[in-house]
């Protein structure tokens, strides 16, 4: 759902920021008292029209059946059913077509209806401009309308010429969309000698006769190769330029491919292999045509770093863009002092921000230096509500840049602890918005741990925030113990402890509040225990076969000495109020109960298993592991209350393997259950 959101073609990331740009402008140039350059203005203008839309390329094309197909089960197949099932066969043609870019305002006056005199000189020139900005915005409907108000149907005909023809009654599916029945008697809509107006539009494109721009106007209706030199001359920038070239790759593909349907005489669709290469081949053509942008000479020019990524992002190659960009920035090229720097680094920060949420990869060390470039524009702009999350973005590196830039402000220490405590607090709460809450079944801690997801490490590395500075500490002691109680009620025992190993010394020294700090103190116990029954594990693992007299000697003193601290550990816990909690019934009083119900069945559990493989060697423990079961039915401890959670290590599991322990008693000969534990 989450990726649905960003990539939304009206909401999204991309159109939103796209908007935000567009809105930037709008308040410029309606502002009397606006101090934002022209230079300023092309430059926002280019960085809306680079923001793309990646859609097409995160999502599940939806299932299409192909041209061929369609004609082998209807000959009638309408032409517009067919061009939609020719663009959804072609993924760069599907791209193609959203990469086609809005065009300039259209006219005042003529947009709102209002007519010039019909013995105007300049109508037919202003009306045909005003058509030309309809079109290349993609907007046929508004030119099809300002011809009726301009009294001029034969115009607005002409231009409907360009519709596919579209047959509710013929179409396989029994439906078109966009398809009106009530529009015409005979329900359908759209031009059926479409090729025959494409050629006479082409023919009036290339008529001298003409005036300018009718002639444009009919090359933008019906773009092809032959009328491009006519479509170029109405270019004023490099985006118009884009949009012909892009226009006419379009209606190129699809027209050839409407071509070879026909001649073919309908033959079974080609195999994937085939297709595969004839859409490969294709690529490499309209991949070598829009290179040839490359020399279009426009200010700004086509070497502009806003002109390369949207056709670096046009063709996929936005890595190789990125890498790029920041090779520029590390190698000087770019001057931190031009209006164009704060801008250019935002873009590119945000466009590595939003490949990386959307799951495109991108070079992690060029997003680095681009994150950093970035951080420098906002700490010279003085921006310091973002500087925390822009430097929570570099990862690995985040606490260490954002404690460089709490020095260079020269804030007083004070100020510089709030700034930490407020940038935790909101990264915390930001990481358990995004994390499953800890509720429902109780996870298990001896199935194979997953590996930690980005969001679970942000929330370990939030403590970071609190932990670099000892006027910190105590907000780093009660975000911990949240923290804590989260990941281990989540059963994720390895995050818990390597928060644990992150944390100061000093915490431990910390006693006020009382109660934070006795939870606190009673995690370093667990995790003390925990380490003490890995290595009872470890120790047991090194027995061999073959062993001298001394070697097995020393081997079996360490393991019973390891055993020894592990049983003592665990029955002292057990025996004490670890994480037992208050009569509130809070959040936190449920979560530590979450946390008694996993881990002290579990340790039982454990130390019970540990003793009973181990009475070979040390026969002993037989015993100890039965007396554990008379600690866990004593009622001063209420340890039984912990295994009744529905879905955590049951009683009867604990039950079954004294039972198991029982029986081994009875191995030595006799018939009394009782006697392994009165010897």
């Amino acid at each position: 759902m989450t990726l649905l959101l960003l990539l939304d073609p009206n909401t999204g990331f991309a159109p939103r920021l796209r908007q935000l740009c567009r809105d930037q402008i709008t308040e410029a140039e309606n502002s009397a008292s606006s101090d934002v350059s022209q230079e300023e203005l092309d430059v926002l203008r280019m960085e809306a029209n680079t923001w793309a839309d990646y859609s097409a390329r995160k999502t599940e094309p939806e299932p299409h059946v192909h041209p061929r197909t369609l004609l082998a089960k209807n000959p009638y197949t309408p032409t517009s059913t067919l061009a939609q099932a020719i663009m959804h066969s072609s993924v760069l043609l599907t791209e193609l077509v959203v990469a086609l870019r809005t065009g300039s305002g259209i006219r005042e006056g003529l947009a709102d209806g209002r007519s010039l005199a019909a013995d105007d000189a300049g109508f037919e020139k202003s009306l045909a401009q005003a058509l030309y900005s309809f079109v290349r915005a993609g907007r046929l409907d508004e030119a099809v309308e300002l011809c009726r108000k301009a009294h001029q149907p034969w115009r607005a005909a002409s231009i409907r010429g360009s519709l596919l023809f579209q047959w509710r009654a013929i179409g396989n599916n029994g439906t078109d969309d966009g398809i009106d029945d009530t529009e015409d008697a005979e329900g359908w809509q759209g031009n059926p000698r479409r090729k025959l107006w494409k050629s006479t539009c082409a023919r009036a494109a290339l008529n001298p006769n003409l005036p300018d721009p009718e002639r444009i106007l009919y090359a933008a209706l019906a773009p092809c190769p032959q009328t491009f030199s006519v479509l170029k001359s109405a270019c004023r920038t490099w985006e118009d330029h884009l949009w012909a070239q892009i226009s006419i790759l379009c209606e190129e593909k699809q027209t050839a491919e409407m071509i070879k349907l026909v001649l073919e005489n309908m033959p079974s669709p080609p195999s994937h292999e085939e297709d595969a290469a004839e859409e490969e081949e294709w690529e490499r053509e309209a991949t070598s045509t829009l290179e040839t942008l490359g020399s279009v000479h426009f200010s700004p020019t086509a070497d502009h770093a806003f002109h390369v990524s949207q056709l670096a992002i046009i063709l996929d190659r936005t890595s190789s863009l990125l890498e790029t960009f920041a090779a520029g920035l590390k190698d000087g090229n770019f001057d931190p002092e031009s209006s164009e720097y704060p801008t250019m680094t935002r873009f590119f920060a945000h466009l590595c921000l939003y490949l990386r949420m959307i799951d495109i990869p991108v070079p992690p060390l060029a997003t680095q230096v681009v994150l950093e470039a970035y951080l420098q524009v906002l700490e010279a702009a003085g921006q310091r509500e973002l500087i925390a999350m822009y430097a929570g973005a570099l990862g690995d590196n985040a606490v260490e840049r954002y404690a460089m830039f709490l020095t260079s402000l020269e804030l007083t220490c004070g100020h510089q602890r709030t700034v930490a405590v407020v940038t935790a607090e909101r990264t915390i709460d930001r990481a358990f918005e995004l994390l499953p809450q800890m509720k429902g079944p109780l996870p298990s801690v001896i199935a194979l741990q997953a590996t930690a997801s980005d969001i679970e490490l942000l929330l370990l590395r939030s403590i970071e925030w609190t932990t670099f500075e000892d006027g910190t500490y105590d907000t780093a002691l009660e975000q911990a113990t949240v923290i804590l109680r989260y990941f281990l009620g989540a059963g994720r025992v390895s995050l818990a402890k390597s928060l644990v190993e992150m944390l100061p010394r000093e915490l431990a020294s910390i006693d006020q509040p009382e109660e934070r700090a006795t939870e606190y103190l009673h995690y370093r116990q667990f995790f003390t225990i925990w380490d003490s029954l890995d290595r009872v594990v470890e120790c047991q693992s090194l027995e061999v076969s073959i062993m001298n007299r001394d070697t097995r000697a020393a081997w079996l003193s360490d393991y019973k000495g390891l055993m020894d601290q592990a049983y003592d550990a665990v029955v002292k816990l057990l025996t004490s109020d670890w994480m037992m909690p208050d009569e509130t019934g809070d959040r936190r009083s449920r979560e530590l109960t979450r946390v008694r119900q996993i881990y002290v069945p579990e340790l039982i559990l454990r130390l019970h298993v540990m003793l009973y493989a181990s009475r070979e060697h040390v026969p002993e423990n037989l015993k100890r592991a039965l007396e554990l079961a008379n600690v866990v039915a004593d009622s001063r401890y209420k340890l039984y209350d912990d295994f009744l959670h529905l879905d955590g290590r049951r009683l009867g599991e604990y039950l079954d393997a004294v039972r198991r322990a029982t029986i081994a008693g009875l191995e030595g000969g006799g018939s009394d259950p009782f006697k392994i534990i009165l010897s």
